[in-house]
């Protein structure tokens, strides 16, 4: 006769997706003090970042994956040395830069689309959720990138954290600025 299994102990619930982890990641970037400089710096490659306490809007994303040990940095370069003609030339570069690639929006909507799920833009609160990268054009022309996180915003639509000049804010802003794109990308 087989042995009787006992039932065995209850396990842990599962940890967070990667969406709700990089929802808390980002949560987390507030804290930190962050004086918004979009200075151009030489840094290391891979796993390169600026100096502590200074940043821009494409930061705040970078930071957050890299608290998941994703390396935007290493990824957006690889994918742009292998397919440098999809990414934009506003920059007249002719070849990729490791200090600065990463850190430019046009370049990280493009490695999102590439790499990760582009999602339909729209005006309806419940299509955005925890985790998503969200891109905007600020007066007219100026590209911004946040990310959106498990707050609940007063107008029904979660918040986001992103760096728009004051640092690594958590804002009610998801519609105040025209979207220009929607992403979820995971490794």
């Amino acid at each position: 006769m087989p042995a009787i299994q006992r039932p065995q102990a209850l396990k842990q619930p599962p940890s967070k997706k990667i969406y709700g982890k990089l929802s808390d990641a980002a949560l987390q970037l507030t804290q930190d003090k962050v004086v918004y400089d979009g200075t151009y710096y030489k840094i290391p490659y891979p796993g390169g970042d600026v100096p502590k306490g200074k940043g821009v809007c494409t930061d705040v994303v970078i930071r957050a994956y890299r608290k998941l040990d994703v390396d935007l940095q290493k990824e957006v370069h690889e994918d742009m040395a292998a397919n440098f003609s999809k990414y934009p030339k506003a920059w007249g570069l002719k070849a990729t830069d490791t200090n600065i690639d990463h850190r430019r929006v046009p370049n990280l909507q493009v490695f999102f689309t590439r790499k990760g799920t582009s999602l339909p833009v729209t005006n309806t609160a419940s299509d955005y959720k925890p985790g998503d990268i969200v891109t905007w054009m600020l007066a007219g022309n100026l590209p911004h990138i946040g990310l959106v996180v498990d707050k609940m915003g007063a107008n029904g639509a979660y918040k986001v954290v992103h760096n728009i000049g004051g640092g690594q804010n958590l804002d009610d802003a998801l519609f105040s600025y025209k979207i220009t794109g929607h992403y979820r990308y995971k490794k």
